[in-house]
């Protein structure tokens, strides 16, 4: 019988009670994110990875259901379960997000094992490895590698408008564009927008599912340069809309369409360099 009939049968009760167990878990754990970081600007990716995971869940699920046997593994499975409930319970108590919210991907891999094998997990491989974009990071780390982050981003920016020929200058992040000072934050160019940049390049990678390995390494690796760009090209357009339109259309900009323009100068510096990437395979097999 198919895996899709399984699943649906009364023969997997047991693994819908599981489920409604781990919805009854990690309600209180959501609900804490959904209402406390993830309403923040520099997390606000958290909901959006969280629903995309899902989604490609649900899609893999049906994409393989047909073709897969459920073959339990519970010999590798039940390990994993208990190691994410130590992980949850040493989270939770404590207030660590990455181990309370980071136990779901190892817990979910667990029982995915338990119940169903490695072949199915194995398809439903992305979906749990993108579900570590929503993990909220340690402030520590975040503040480490942001600080540096905004200066790079902000040392680039003013290069580039200086040699367009802007009176700018700038002290740390601070920049100074005529009678105006914009301070390049944490939101505009840290971590957790590096994080959000990353997840929509792996994303896109996994849809398009190019047969070229070379030419999906290739592309991730470039993912971060790409995101420095579109953090770069965000910090110019915030700069630019200050400096003729005033610093209220600045803040305006900032919150309303700040994340647009990251996220569409992001996609698009990433199909320009895939097809790029794909004119040099195409090259070198016709050399070939």
């Amino acid at each position: 019988m198919r895996l899709g009939s399984h699943a649906l049968s009364g023969a997997w009760a047991p693994f819908w009670i599981v489920v409604a167990g781990l919805a009854a878990m990690y309600g209180p754990s959501f609900h804490d994110l959904f209402t406390g970081i993830w309403a923040t600007d520099e997390n606000a990716h958290g909901p959006i990875v969280f629903a995309v995971s899902l989604w490609l869940l649900y899609t893999k699920w049906n994409e393989h259901a047909d073709s897969l046997e459920p073959a339990p593994l519970p010999s590798a499975g039940w390990p994993l379960v208990v190691f994410a409930l130590l992980l949850y319970i040493i989270g939770r108590s404590q207030d660590i997000l990455i181990f309370e919210i980071g136990s779901i991907i190892p817990m979910l891999a667990g029982l995915m094992l338990v119940f169903f094998g490695r072949r199915t997990l194995m398809s439903l491989w992305f979906p749990l490895f993108f579900m570590l974009f929503m993990i909220p990071l340690p402030g520590v780390l975040v503040d480490t590698i942001t600080q540096p982050m905004k200066m790079a981003v902000s040392w680039a920016a003013e290069h580039l408008l200086y040699a367009l020929g802007y009176p700018i200058a700038r002290t740390g992040v601070i920049l100074v564009i005529g009678q105006y000072q914009l301070l390049v934050a944490d939101a505009c160019a840290g971590l957790h927008s590096l994080f959000t940049l990353e997840a929509l390049g792996l994303l896109y990678l996994n849809l398009v599912r190019h047969d070229s390995l070379a030419r999906n390494i290739t592309l991730a690796i470039l993912i971060v340069p790409i995101s420095f760009t579109a953090n770069v090209i965000r910090v110019i357009v915030l700069t630019l809309i200050t400096y003729y339109f005033g610093d209220e259309a600045g803040q305006g900009f900032l919150h309303g369409f700040a994340g647009m323009v990251l996220f569409i100068s992001a996609l698009i510096l990433i199909i320009g360099v895939d097809s790029m990437l794909r004119f040099g395979v195409r090259q070198t097999d016709v050399r070939v």
